[in-house]
């Protein structure tokens, strides 16, 4: 699975499938957004390899990963999970709140609702 110890960023994290295509992946790279060992890089052209640590946003999300391989191929997901150790922290998600449903008219039951949701319900 792996014969060299350094590979090229921007091709690593498209072997790694976080990106669907090593365009984006460069894009992101050249455009300053992703950090290895918490140095801000511009070229994709950076080689990275097993025991370094990546940042970088991927869908309004900051993603902490360390390399543990370098790829030889894009294989298929499972084969990729293994070229890294995800250290992003998990993110706590806020309870989901009552909400009315807005399809035309509210009904009297509706508006009861509405307004015990808004607390000014008064007995």
């Amino acid at each position: 699975m792996q014969t060299t110890d350094k590979g090229r960023v921007d091709k690593w994290l498209w072997h790694a499938r976080f990106f669907k295509t090593r365009g984006l992946a460069s894009k992101l790279v050249t455009g300053g957004h992703v950090r290895v060992n918490g140095n801000r890089i511009s070229k994709g052209s950076v080689m990275v390899g097993p025991g370094d640590t990546l940042t970088f946003l991927q869908a309004r999300r900051i993603r902490v990963i360390e390399i543990t391989a370098i790829g030889l191929r894009r294989g298929p997901a499972p084969e990729a999970q293994t070229l890294y150790k995800d250290l992003t922290p998990v993110e706590e998600k806020p309870e989901p709140t009552a909400e009315i449903e807005r399809k035309g008219r509210p009904t009297k039951k509706d508006r009861r609702t509405a307004r015990l949701l808004r607390g000014s319900y008064l007995d």
